[in-house]
């Protein structure tokens, strides 16, 4: 195994994006995988978790919402860039949309079924694409946000969808989990809530550490969500 990673340009109109891929040169073309971003923008987690994937031998690709090289310090900058794309669903999907063509696109999983996880925000992002989409394995939220996409009141789920999320997440109650459960239902997925106690948000990212705010990592259920995770991929790109 020899897991190799390059930076690929690609566009949604006139804006350039950029995703880290990573990949095993020692297989084939292999079933892609997107990791969409926190709020921060596509940095080191996202692209760590690319290399993850591509150790399972997945096509790993570590999404960009944002544009080229932006990133954001802090959540005045985190919440100026991702909250264009969150309150326009339509533009949102239509960013995801760039991204699925770009990772089809590439030799490395050229005819081969494409799925998605995604963190926080980008937990959102991936949900949207099983939304919007009818040409999508399966994807998976970890602490994601889940409010409906108002753009598609009464959308129809083909795609697998995982939901990997802390019970004390202070950014979706359980309320909130009940009503993205009987949108789920209603849309026909076939779907699955993991819900862990004890756990709030961000609980993958080991520099969370703000317990005030309801961010806190979580080494047991980040363990558990990982392994759901690889799991529920074999099941759903095989």
């Amino acid at each position: 195994m020899t897991i190799q990673t390059r930076l690929v340009d690609y566009a949604h109109g006139d804006i350039t994006l950029q995703a880290e891929v990573a990949w095993d040169d020692c297989l084939g073309p292999r079933p892609a995988v997107l990791v969409a971003h926190t709020w921060a923008g596509r940095t080191e987690f996202e692209g760590s978790k690319a290399r993850m994937l591509a150790e399972l031998g997945y096509v790993g690709f570590a999404v960009d919402m944002y544009g080229k090289g932006l990133i954001g310090n802090g959540p005045e900058e985190c919440t100026a860039l991702m909250t264009p794309l969150a309150s326009n669903r339509s533009l949102l999907q239509a960013r995801m949309d760039a991204a699925v063509d770009a990772a089809r696109a590439l030799p490395e999983a050229v005819d081969q079924p494409l799925a998605a996880i995604g963190f926080c925000f980008g937990g959102l992002c991936v949900l949207d694409l099983a939304r919007s989409r009818d040409d999508i394995a399966g994807v998976v939220s970890f602490h994601g946000l889940l409010h409906a996409a108002d753009n598609i009141p009464d959308p129809k789920i083909s795609a697998k969808v995982m939901v990997l999320h802390g019970y004390d997440d202070p950014m979706v109650d359980p309320s909130a989990m009940r009503t993205f459960c009987d949108e789920m239902t209603a849309a026909g997925c076939d779907w699955q809530l993991h819900a862990y106690g004890q756990t709030q948000h961000a609980f993958t990212n080991p520099a969370a550490n703000n317990p005030e705010a309801g961010t806190m990592y979580s080494a047991i259920a980040s363990d558990r969500a990982f392994a759901n995770m690889r799991a529920f991929l074999e099941e759903v790109t095989h």
